[in-house]
Formats: C-alpha cells, sequence, structure tokens
C-alpha cells in the first residue's frame, strides 16, 4: 500500500470485517434509510448497511473492488474526490460513513449530506499516527478536536474518542458519531 493523495491508502486492503465504531453506531442509523460509504474500499461498511437493510452509495475513486457484490440496493459511483466537487451534492443520506480518509475540503460537504435525524459516522488517522507508519503526513492527520469542529453547532455529537489503538494495527485515531437535528 502507497499514501494517496488524501492519505488513503492505493490498493484497497481485503479488509472483511466492519470497523468495530461503525458497527457499535449502525443500529442507530434510521431505518431503511440510504447510507453513504465514502472511499468505501472493499465495501465491507456497504455489506454491514445492505445487511441491515439499507441502501447503500458507495463511493471511491477504485471500484473495482466493489464488483462482487451483487445487490440491487448498492449504486456505486467511481470519482476522485481530490479532482473536484462533491459528486452526491444535493443528496441527503441516513448516514454519512468514512474511515482510513481525510480530504478537508470534504468535510462542509459530508456534514451536509447527513439528512435531519441521520448519522455521521467517521474515524480516521490523527496527529500522532506519524510515530506508527502511514499516513505520516500532517495534511492526512486530524489535529486535537478536528472531528468536533467539523460539526460544531451543526450536529449533535453521541460520542467522540482522540486515541491510539492496537487493533487492527497500532494508529492514532480520531473517530466520531454525531446525530443531524
Amino acid at each position: 500500500m502507497t499514501e494517496g493523495k488524501a492519505g488513503c491508502r492505493t490498493g484497497h486492503r481485503a479488509e472483511a470485517t466492519p470497523s468495530a465504531w461503525i458497527a457499535r453506531f449502525a443500529a442507530l442509523v434510521p431505518a431503511g434509510g440510504p447510507v453513504l460509504d465514502l472511499a468505501a474500499g472493499g465495501g465491507r461498511h456497504s455489506r454491514l448497511f445492505l445487511g441491515r437493510g439499507h441502501s447503500v452509495v458507495a463511493l471511491d475513486r477504485d471500484v473495482s473492488t466493489l464488483a462482487p457484490i451483487a445487490d440491487p440496493r448498492l449504486e456505486v459511483v467511481a470519482a476522485d474526490l481530490e479532482a473536484g466537487r462533491f459528486p452526491l451534492a444535493g443528496r441527503r443520506f441516513a448516514a454519512v460513513v468514512v474511515t482510513n480518509y481525510l480530504h478537508r475540503p470534504l468535510l462542509p460537504a459530508l456534514v451536509e449530506a447527513v439528512a435531519p435525524g441521520g448519522l455521521l459516522l467517521y474515524e480516521t488517522f490523527a496527529q500522532g499516527n506519524e510515530a506508527f507508519g502511514r499516513p505520516s503526513n500532517p495534511d492526512f492527520l486530524l489535529a486535537p478536536g478536528e472531528l468536533l469542529e467539523v460539526v460544531r453547532g451543526r450536529l449533535r455529537v453521541l460520542a467522540y474518542e482522540d486515541l491510539t489503538v492496537s487493533v487492527p494495527r497500532p494508529a492514532a485515531i480520531q473517530r466520531i458519531a454525531a446525530r443531524s437535528g
């Protein structure tokens, strides 16, 4: 794996197990509402939410690893998120799910994409991760409290963590679960 433009690894690891953080809050996503799996990778979170009865929009630059997911409720969108505007502007989702990806100019659009009553579930690398390897570029590491600032005054924080984890590998991360209106 190599560090991509936004700290996202190019080439997808075969992670089949959903993030424990995302799985923890999945039941709070409004039943049947559409879910956006941003930087979907191999689709581990797309599968999780399809299994819970949601339609899912899986967005990634490389969508080839999503091909095995044969479900009519899955909409696959190929887009380079750093190349221009957010391709789903104006659409609202019961959940916006992001893991292991950061492109700061996109953050306001992601908060805006959360439908009333919906959730933003975000988990990615934070400052301090350079001690563990990639990503190590400060452009791709959240500053302390940065996710809290992104949602301040717009979403209600249900849970937030800024910590070092050991599973699936040692990393400094921030994660948030926040609800719209």
